[in-house]
């Protein structure tokens, strides 16, 4: 045995050795469990020493929903006594079995986004992202203007805070590092729409100003998207005005042939009569009484001292 403060303190190899009265109280042990009434006593496991005057005995622990949980019963015996009493009895995990996530304080669960409205959150204490006020705070801006109006914020961000911040921005989704960044055209340090913070953060990280891109987003200013201010459409870029003819989804008719055009001066051709070919003269059915009357007139007219004698 060693001493440590007044503590005994037993060896990782006297532990090893358990005495026999204790090693013999496997049924003293289990009849413990029966006894609690709680059931589920498998079987036996082993034992181990905890000090000369106690040992563990361990026993699998068949209930449902324990899976890999142990029964364990501790029984001690004074150094020279032969028999051994039942100290303590408990239900723990085994190496193997289910257990519960380790127990995390709630001011180290808070993720950044889970802030809402109505929420209060306030700076752990100590917190060295802050520093008072009245202490230089490393920012030439920030500390001129509190010295030379004798005003200031009752806390301020601390050197290592603002570097915490950067470090935070380069890395995150307005970054160069970021893959909109990786396929811009330009950068932001570039940009028309790009507002450049006060202090000593100005010449990295500004506010975009574009409505379209990441606008009120802290960028960075190697960060770049392709709604860059000097940003051109090559040519035939966009939406054509009209959309495109689809000559396959049009079915082809021939055009009938003309009709013969009839003009003001032909004379209309009555509908029982057969057309007359170009060559040939049409011949009217009152031909002969033309001929006869012109034959009467031809003939020479009578003397009239004929008609007179025949009468």
């Amino acid at each position: 045995m060693r001493q440590t403060g007044g503590v005994s303190v037993a060896s990782s190899d006297e532990r090893a050795v358990v005495r026999p009265v204790l090693a013999d109280a496997v049924e003293l042990a289990r009849a413990a469990l029966v006894e609690l009434q709680d059931g589920g006593v498998g079987d036996y496991l082993d034992v181990v020493s905890e000090d000369e005057c106690a040992a563990t005995h361990r026993f699998v622990a068949d209930l449902p929903g324990y899976r890999g949980w142990q029964w364990v019963v501790v029984v001690a015996a004074e150094p020279d006594s032969d028999q051994a009493t039942v100290s303590e009895i408990a239900l723990l995990p085994g190496p193997d079995a289910l257990v519960a996530p380790a127990w995390i304080p709630w001011d180290q669960r808070i993720r950044p986004g889970d802030l809402s409205a109505g929420d209060l959150l306030a700076p752990p204490a100590g917190d060295p992202r802050l520093v008072p006020g009245y202490v230089a705070s490393g920012d030439p801006e920030v500390d001129d203007v509190a010295l030379e109006l004798g005003l200031g914020r009752r806390q301020v961000m601390s050197l290592e805070g603002r570097l915490d911040a950067a470090q935070r921005w380069h890395d995150g989704d307005f970054g160069p590092n970021s893959e909109m960044a990786k396929a811009a055209p330009s950068t932001c340090e570039l940009c028309g729409f790009f507002l450049p913070l006060a202090g000593s953060m100005r010449a990295s990280f500004g506010v975009c100003g574009n409505e379209m891109a990441a606008d009120g987003h802290v960028v960075d200013a190697m960060y770049g998207c392709g709604a860059h201010s000097d940003t051109t459409l090559p040519s035939g870029a966009g939406s054509p005005q009209y959309g495109a003819y689809d000559d396959g989804a049009i079915e082809v008719v021939g055009k009938p042939d003309a009709e013969p055009q009839v003009t003001d001066d032909a004379e209309p051709v009555a509908a029982d009569e057969e057309p007359v070919a170009d060559d040939e003269e049409p011949v009217a059915d009152d031909a002969e009484p033309e001929v006869v009357e012109k034959a009467e007139a031809q003939a020479p007219a009578q003397p009239a001292e004929d008609s007179a004698s025949t009468s």
